[in-house]
């Protein structure tokens, strides 16, 4: 399949940052390692990580290279950005198995080959990406009888599982944690995509942040950045990426 060049953009824009973003997951895991045994733990409700240099430098780095991958959902569609996002499960992996002592055995290294086998074939079909011509657009799109429906049922099994499957397995159930990641993570894409195209758009002189809709989508990204620190204080690194 030839791909356009706007998906020649994404398509790079998404594999360069894949390396940066899974160094990032292991210097703020670091970092966390460091603020909880002075402090109480990001995931038992504490905020001593906002005082260590290495969570913020961890931060800064994944931001620097969400901005590349913003840029990349700006040019190609979602299902080509975002499992070239496995990329990154390489070098966090390899990165926390030396340096974090997280073990990587045999399944986890065919979890990761056959993860990367399946993002590949993912890309190398990815179809042509709808025109958007504004963020109001997008939010026609997610106002949809359907696409609500998906998004309560999302929210109301991420409560379930938050609420009382985590708490009555004593925290020792990873598929609890993963499965949430993945839920909030179906509509995180949403909202990064949206920004993407309010940035791309308003660069093109259209202004999009006119609409309201666009300060929404920002701030639901940004809350899913600070959720994702709490899920990192319990989780191992290959595990959440």
């Amino acid at each position: 399949m030839v791909m356009s060049l706007d998906n020649l953009r994404g398509f790079a824009l998404a594999t360069s940052s894949s390396a940066f973003i899974g160094s990032s997951f292991v210097i703020k895991k670091i970092g966390l390692k460091k603020a909880g045994d002075v402090g109480v733990r990001a995931g038992s409700g504490g905020y001593s990580y906002l005082y260590e240099p290495l969570w913020w430098i961890g931060m800064v780095t994944m931001i620097l290279d969400e901005v590349a991958n913003f840029a990349a959902y700006a040019f190609a569609p979602a299902i080509l950005v975002t499992p070239l996002g496995a990329l990154s499960i390489i070098f966090s992996a390899v990165l926390a198995h030396f340096i974090l002592n997280e073990r990587l055995h045999m399944f986890g290294v065919v979890g990761c080959a056959l993860c990367v086998v399946g993002s590949v074939d993912i890309v190398l079909h990815a179809p042509m990406e709808r025109k958007i011509d504004s963020v109001s657009e997008i939010w026609q799109l997610a106002t949809e009888p359907g696409f609500i429906v998906y998004s309560c049922l999302v929210v109301a099994l991420a409560l379930v599982l938050m609420f009382w499957v985590v708490h009555h397995t004593e925290q020792r159930k990873m598929l609890a944690y993963v499965a949430i990641c993945s839920l909030f993570g179906s509509l995180t894409v949403i909202s990064v995509k949206a920004v993407a195209n309010a940035l791309k758009l308003s660069f093109n002189g259209v202004n999009q942040f006119v609409y309201i809709q666009t300060c929404d989508y920002m701030l639901f990204s940004v809350a899913e950045l600070f959720k994702q620190g709490c899920r990192m204080d319990v989780l191992w690194t290959t595990i959440l990426t």
